[in-house]
Protein backbone atom coordinates (compact mmCIF):
# COMPACT_ATOMS: atom_id res chain seq x y z
CA UNK A 1 0.00 0.00 0.00
CA UNK A 2 1.41 3.22 -1.07
CA UNK A 3 2.15 5.53 1.50
CA UNK A 4 1.52 9.61 1.17
CA UNK A 5 2.89 12.28 3.11
CA UNK A 6 0.28 15.45 3.71
CA UNK A 7 1.82 18.88 4.99
CA UNK A 8 -1.12 20.55 7.00
CA UNK A 9 -0.05 24.06 8.01
CA UNK A 10 -2.06 25.34 11.18
CA UNK A 11 -1.73 29.76 11.18
CA UNK A 12 -2.95 31.66 13.64
CA UNK A 13 -2.78 34.01 17.00
CA UNK A 14 0.06 32.75 19.84
CA UNK A 15 -2.17 31.13 22.50
CA UNK A 16 -5.41 30.51 20.13
CA UNK A 17 -5.12 26.73 21.19
CA UNK A 18 -3.50 25.33 18.09
CA UNK A 19 -0.94 23.48 20.55
CA UNK A 20 -3.47 22.27 22.65
CA UNK A 21 -5.61 20.73 19.85
CA UNK A 22 -2.50 19.16 18.29
CA UNK A 23 -1.54 17.85 21.83
CA UNK A 24 -4.84 16.44 22.47
CA UNK A 25 -5.43 14.62 19.08
CA UNK A 26 -1.74 13.49 19.58
CA UNK A 27 -2.58 11.20 22.31
CA UNK A 28 -4.99 9.04 20.78
CA UNK A 29 -8.88 8.30 19.38
CA UNK A 30 -9.39 6.99 22.14
CA UNK A 31 -8.24 10.35 24.33
CA UNK A 32 -9.93 12.75 22.36
CA UNK A 33 -12.75 12.65 24.80
CA UNK A 34 -11.33 15.26 27.19
CA UNK A 35 -11.12 12.97 29.90
CA UNK A 36 -7.04 12.22 29.65
CA UNK A 37 -5.04 15.32 30.94
CA UNK A 38 -3.30 17.14 28.08
CA UNK A 39 0.46 16.28 27.74
CA UNK A 40 1.32 19.32 26.11
CA UNK A 41 4.01 18.51 22.49
CA UNK A 42 7.08 21.32 22.53
CA UNK A 43 6.97 23.48 18.93
CA UNK A 44 10.25 22.66 18.89
CA UNK A 45 9.39 18.98 18.57
CA UNK A 46 7.87 19.44 14.59
CA UNK A 47 6.46 18.21 12.60
CA UNK A 48 3.83 16.55 14.59
CA UNK A 49 3.40 13.25 12.81
CA UNK A 50 0.00 11.31 12.41
CA UNK A 51 0.13 7.88 10.69
CA UNK A 52 -2.88 6.85 9.69
CA UNK A 53 -4.52 3.80 7.55
CA UNK A 54 -7.77 3.61 5.76
CA UNK A 55 -9.42 2.06 2.78
CA UNK A 56 -7.78 4.63 0.42
CA UNK A 57 -4.44 4.19 1.33
CA UNK A 58 -1.81 5.10 4.39
CA UNK A 59 -0.96 8.49 4.83
CA UNK A 60 1.57 10.46 7.10
CA UNK A 61 -0.03 14.11 8.48
CA UNK A 62 2.67 16.05 9.01
CA UNK A 63 1.69 19.12 11.15
CA UNK A 64 3.38 22.12 11.54
CA UNK A 65 2.19 25.17 13.81
CA UNK A 66 3.13 28.84 12.36
CA UNK A 67 4.96 28.99 15.93
CA UNK A 68 7.81 27.25 15.61
CA UNK A 69 9.81 26.46 13.40
CA UNK A 70 10.93 30.43 12.33
CA UNK A 71 11.15 29.23 8.66
CA UNK A 72 7.28 27.86 8.40
CA UNK A 73 6.66 30.34 5.42
CA UNK A 74 9.28 28.06 3.10
CA UNK A 75 6.75 24.94 3.69
CA UNK A 76 5.08 23.67 0.73
CA UNK A 77 1.80 22.00 2.64
CA UNK A 78 -0.85 20.54 1.32
CA UNK A 79 -3.61 22.37 3.39
CA UNK A 80 -3.38 25.25 5.39
CA UNK A 81 -5.25 25.61 8.31
CA UNK A 82 -6.17 29.43 9.80
CA UNK A 83 -7.36 29.49 13.67
CA UNK A 84 -9.03 31.37 15.89
CA UNK A 85 -9.98 31.27 19.99
CA UNK A 86 -13.94 31.03 19.92
CA UNK A 87 -13.26 33.34 22.99
CA UNK A 88 -10.75 36.01 22.71
CA UNK A 89 -12.31 38.60 19.51
CA UNK A 90 -9.43 40.17 18.18
CA UNK A 91 -8.50 36.40 17.62
CA UNK A 92 -11.14 36.49 14.72
CA UNK A 93 -10.18 39.95 13.64
CA UNK A 94 -6.77 38.79 13.10
CA UNK A 95 -8.19 36.26 10.35
CA UNK A 96 -8.85 39.16 8.24
CA UNK A 97 -6.05 41.77 9.52
CA UNK A 98 -3.22 39.23 9.29
CA UNK A 99 -3.70 35.57 8.42
CA UNK A 100 -5.72 35.81 5.44
CA UNK A 101 -2.73 38.28 4.38
CA UNK A 102 -0.13 36.15 5.30
CA UNK A 103 -1.56 33.12 3.79
CA UNK A 104 -1.78 34.92 0.05
CA UNK A 105 1.37 36.31 0.23
CA UNK A 106 3.24 33.34 1.23
CA UNK A 107 0.95 30.69 -0.99
CA UNK A 108 0.35 33.14 -3.86
CA UNK A 109 1.54 30.39 -6.10
CA UNK A 110 -1.29 27.92 -4.53
CA UNK A 111 -4.51 29.40 -5.80
CA UNK A 112 -5.81 25.82 -5.09
CA UNK A 113 -4.43 25.45 -2.05
CA UNK A 114 -7.34 24.28 0.43
CA UNK A 115 -7.84 26.76 3.20
CA UNK A 116 -10.16 25.93 6.41
CA UNK A 117 -10.99 27.55 9.39
CA UNK A 118 -11.03 26.53 12.77
CA UNK A 119 -12.52 27.54 15.90
CA UNK A 120 -10.89 26.78 18.89
CA UNK A 121 -11.70 26.63 23.04
CA UNK A 122 -15.25 26.32 21.89
CA UNK A 123 -15.79 25.08 25.92
CA UNK A 124 -14.90 29.27 26.58
CA UNK A 125 -17.68 30.80 24.50
CA UNK A 126 -18.94 33.02 27.54
CA UNK A 127 -22.16 34.68 27.39
CA UNK A 128 -20.85 37.45 29.28
CA UNK A 129 -18.07 38.45 26.99
CA UNK A 130 -17.83 41.70 27.29
CA UNK A 131 -16.45 41.86 23.44
CA UNK A 132 -19.59 39.75 22.40
CA UNK A 133 -19.91 36.47 22.31
CA UNK A 134 -18.73 34.79 18.78
CA UNK A 135 -21.49 32.83 17.38
CA UNK A 136 -20.45 29.86 14.94
CA UNK A 137 -22.57 32.02 12.50
CA UNK A 138 -20.12 34.65 12.34
CA UNK A 139 -17.09 32.80 12.11
CA UNK A 140 -19.12 30.78 8.92
CA UNK A 141 -19.31 34.04 7.60
CA UNK A 142 -15.67 35.18 8.16
CA UNK A 143 -14.73 31.80 6.33
CA UNK A 144 -17.14 32.42 3.64
CA UNK A 145 -15.77 36.50 2.90
CA UNK A 146 -12.21 34.69 2.92
CA UNK A 147 -13.27 32.14 0.37
CA UNK A 148 -12.36 29.10 2.91
CA UNK A 149 -13.39 25.59 1.93
CA UNK A 150 -14.97 25.04 5.35
CA UNK A 151 -15.18 25.94 8.82
CA UNK A 152 -14.71 24.29 11.95
CA UNK A 153 -14.97 24.57 15.84
CA UNK A 154 -13.68 22.32 18.80
CA UNK A 155 -13.05 22.27 22.31
CA UNK A 156 -9.72 20.26 22.92
CA UNK A 157 -9.96 20.44 26.26
CA UNK A 158 -13.53 19.20 26.56
CA UNK A 159 -13.09 16.86 23.56
CA UNK A 160 -16.90 18.38 22.08
CA UNK A 161 -16.48 18.07 18.30
CA UNK A 162 -12.25 17.34 18.13
CA UNK A 163 -13.29 13.81 16.51
CA UNK A 164 -15.60 15.32 13.92
CA UNK A 165 -12.88 18.40 13.81
CA UNK A 166 -9.80 16.26 12.84
CA UNK A 167 -11.51 13.47 10.59
CA UNK A 168 -12.48 17.03 8.72
CA UNK A 169 -8.71 18.23 8.50
CA UNK A 170 -7.85 14.75 7.47
CA UNK A 171 -10.24 13.74 4.83
CA UNK A 172 -9.87 17.25 3.38
CA UNK A 173 -5.98 16.79 3.13
CA UNK A 174 -6.60 13.22 1.33
CA UNK A 175 -8.33 14.88 -1.44
CA UNK A 176 -5.45 16.89 -1.64
CA UNK A 177 -3.33 13.64 -3.24
CA UNK A 178 -6.98 13.62 -5.35
CA UNK A 179 -6.94 14.33 -9.06
CA UNK A 180 -9.47 16.98 -8.06
CA UNK A 181 -7.76 18.18 -4.99
CA UNK A 182 -8.84 19.35 -1.87
CA UNK A 183 -10.37 22.72 -2.50
CA UNK A 184 -14.26 23.08 -2.67
CA UNK A 185 -16.00 23.78 -6.01
CA UNK A 186 -16.93 26.76 -4.30
CA UNK A 187 -18.84 28.49 -1.02
CA UNK A 188 -17.60 27.65 2.65
CA UNK A 189 -19.22 24.36 4.02
CA UNK A 190 -19.55 24.51 7.76
CA UNK A 191 -18.83 21.28 10.03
Amino acid sequence: MEEHTITILLLGDERCGKTTFLSRISQGRHNLNGRVPIHLLRDMDQPFVFDIRSRKGQYRFEFYDNSSPETWRLLEPDLVVICFDISDRPSLLNIQQLWIKEFRTTFAAGDGLPLLVLGLKRDLRAIDDPNGIIYPQEAYGLAQQIRADRYIECSAVTGELLTEAFDDICKTAVETTTAEGGQSDGGCTAM
